[in-house]
């Protein structure tokens, strides 16, 4: 573990101790998969209260720990604000890409960890973001490229959005990382070993490096530069003993 990395793991212990002390529920900024895996695999002992992580919707990578106190008394909420961006004028909107979104948002002098997520979704992006910033980005947030755009921070309850995913089916020998990705990625076993021994892939948060990590129902799996599925289990068993299973692929 690098200083840098060291130096987030002292402060995330320093926040669940806040929350332990003071009886009150303490946030996080958003955490990137790298630092979720920081969080995961700390000894427990090191956070004297328990922790939940979210990011606003339910398969957010980028997302934020909330340290419980044992006597939670109040209901809370995650201070995340989505934020739907949209062009002014459909007609001559560019095709913007996420890395055009970030690097607007970047020029309005807003650190990285204060983002979560942003999703991409037909002529729309929507962004998740802490809420002290929304009222500054739906004020500042005009143009992106040569784009004209409009930021609206979407109200409690009316945000949907829904992940559009493929549903594959492949038969394996065996319910392990690999050969669950082989389904979704129709490459060599050699080339999806080098992903995953590269420390390319996360498994609920926490980066796995072994090909022979054993999947569970619903685990969810990023793998960096390529995307997210989830294993959605096992359908059959054929007759030679090998498993039908379902991934979802998300696009």
């Amino acid at each position: 573990m690098n200083k840098e990395e060291q130096l987030l793991q002292k402060r995330l212990a320093e926040l669940s101790d806040m929350a332990f002390t003071r009886g009150i529920v303490i946030f996080s900024d958003f955490l990137n998969l790298n630092e979720l895996n920081i969080l995961h695999t700390t000894p427990k002992d090191m956070f004297p209260a328990r922790y939940e992580t979210y990011g606003g919707y339910d398969l957010s990578e980028r997302q934020m720990v909330a340290f419980l106190p044992d006597a939670l008394y109040y209901e809370y909420a995650y201070p995340v604000a989505v934020i739907e961006i949209s062009p002014v004028n459909k007609k001559f909107a560019e095709e913007l890409t996420h890395r055009d979104y970030l690097g607007a948002l970047m020029n309005l002098g807003i650190e990285r960890c204060k983002l979560g997520d942003i999703i991409i979704d037909g002529g729309r992006a929507l962004l998740f973001a802490k809420e002290e910033l929304a009222a500054y980005i739906t004020g500042e947030l005009t143009r992106i490229r040569h784009t004209t755009v409009q930021a609206e921070q979407c109200t409690a309850g009316a945000f949907e959005y829904v992940p559009r995913y493929e549903e594959l089916k492949g038969t394996v020998p065996s319910i392990r990382l690999d050969t669950v990705l082989s389904v979704a990625y129709p490459l060599s076993r050699s080339k999806l070993t080098a992903y995953i021994e590269g420390g390319k892939v996360y498994v609920n948060g926490k980066l796995i490096t072994s090909n022979g990590c054993q999947l569970k129902e619903a685990d969810r799996i990023s793998i960096r530069g390529m995307g997210r599925l989830s294993y959605e289990g096992i359908l059959s068993r054929t007759k030679k003993g090998r498993y039908m299973i379902a991934v979802r692929k998300y696009i």
